[in-house]
């Protein structure tokens, strides 16, 4: 077992010790130097080559600029796999990754917190069929803190400089000490990977991470979120659907300009912005003026851009305002349930304290173990007639996978029998 394993091991099991483990080293400098920005088809046909031929595992990262441009496109990305080396590759100078990809074909693929970088990812044609997330591996291991920084600290003894997560990467050129955060990034993800994974497996849970890995690879990509005006930041505040009408207005004119001018929707408008016009319905441009978030720096052209949505809702027929509520196909607010069916109210609290209980055990977060989700559908809608075998069933439905049933099943069946 290398001193990283056990690091790994230690942390996992002793937890309480970690406050006295030794301080961390600080890794400044990736182990061959910062490598130069991958910006042409010819410097992309060498990185391809070059990890087609490495070996082991692949690291892969990427950094967005969230925050700053509009959606969420990878304008860095970054390679490290045995035999290679490390590769900074610029997705907006070689937008069309396929060949690299092409090249990694049946490699694992070791991600931090896949789910967030794999959309960005598959924009440019980079789909990993095998994967390792270091995140949820940590997550499943007992760990209490899985950040990239946090993990590499605790499993590898080493120190992340993660002052530059937040910046704005569209920036060209980037800046050295980004680079040398970036390449770092990928440093030590494979040596965190084969640190997690022996760790999985003292504890049993290597089998399960591996069923968690393949789900995440086979998973298509999310459909586009139904009326996401509703997502606004402060929209709780809004009562009328008339001033619904207004955020959905407001909300899909912003989004239009920050599209077209490629820069973050709240660099445009502030959420708190169009719900303080939802909530004051101006009657004019100089009303509107007077509202927090409009105030003395925004044109009298982007007033009346402004204004003239208000002024659409506003003139909007009854029927064609939004609904108080967003439709769904599953259950209730589990807060109604006791209202409106007591009996699925009683199920819903023994499923969930035995889950809990359950995860504690396993020392793993309860939404690993099985999401909310699945157990509030359950709850709301049990098999007719409720055995291992039916609940078994109705969670493999749901999409829970085969490790969670075996683990869940039993003591979902004995809830839902008990507060019957």
């Amino acid at each position: 077992m290398t001193d990283a394993q056990e690091t790994a091991s230690a942390s996992a099991a002793q937890a309480h010790l970690q406050d006295a483990a030794p301080a961390p080293v600080p890794l400044l400098e990736p182990r061959e130097g910062i490598p130069p920005v991958t910006v042409t088809a010819e410097e992309l046909a060498r990185v391809t080559d070059a990890f087609a031929v490495g070996s082991g595992p692949v690291a892969v990262d990427a950094e967005r600029a969230s925050g700053y441009r509009y959606g969420q496109r990878a304008y860095l990305v970054q390679l490290r796999r045995a035999g290679a080396g490390t590769a900074l590759i610029d997705p907006v100078a070689c937008p069309d990754l396929s060949g690299l990809d092409a090249a990694l074909a049946g490699t694992e693929w070791v991600l931090h917190a896949a789910s967030q970088d794999l959309p960005c990812l598959r924009e440019i044609g980079m789909r990993p069929t095998r994967l390792f997330d270091t995140e949820l591996a940590g997550r499943l291991a007992g760990f209490a803190r899985v950040g990239l920084g946090a993990m590499v600290e605790n499993v590898l003894g080493y120190a992340l400089e993660k002052g530059h997560s937040a910046v704005d990467w569209s920036t060209r050129p980037l800046p050295e000490p980004w680079l040398r955060y970036a390449a770092l990034d990928v440093e030590l993800l494979v040596d965190l990977r084969d640190a997690l994974e022996q760790e999985l497996s003292r504890q049993g849970k290597l089998a399960w991470a591996q069923e968690e890995f393949a789900a995440i690879a086979a998973a298509p990509a999310p459909p586009p979120r139904k009326d996401p005006w509703r997502r606004t930041s402060g929209m709780h505040k809004v009562r009328r659907r008339r001033q619904m009408a207004v955020v959905r207005e407001l909300w899909q004119a912003r989004d239009a300009v920050a599209r077209k001018r490629d820069v973050s929707p709240g660099k445009v408008l502030s959420d708190a912005a169009i719900v303080e016009a939802a909530l004051a319905m101006p009657a004019n441009a100089r009303a509107l003026a007077a509202l927090p978030g409009f105030g003395q720096r925004m044109s009298r052209k982007q007033l009346d851009q402004w204004q003239a949505a208000v002024e659409r809702a506003r003139a909007l027929p009854e029927e064609q305002l939004p609904q108080q509520s967003q439709a769904t196909n599953g259950p209730p607010p589990p807060r109604s349930w006791a209202d409106k069916d007591p009996a699925a109210a009683a199920r819903l609290a023994a499923a969930r304290a035995a889950v809990t209980q359950h995860a504690e055990e396993l020392n793993l977060p309860q939404e690993n173990l099985l999401t909310p989700d699945t157990v509030r559908r359950l709850c709301w809608e049990p098999p007719a007639e409720v055995s291992v075998d039916s609940v078994a069933a109705a969670l493999r439905a749901l999409g829970a996978r085969e490790w969670q049933i075996n683990q869940t099943a039993e003591l979902l069946r004995v809830a839902l029998t008990a507060s019957a």
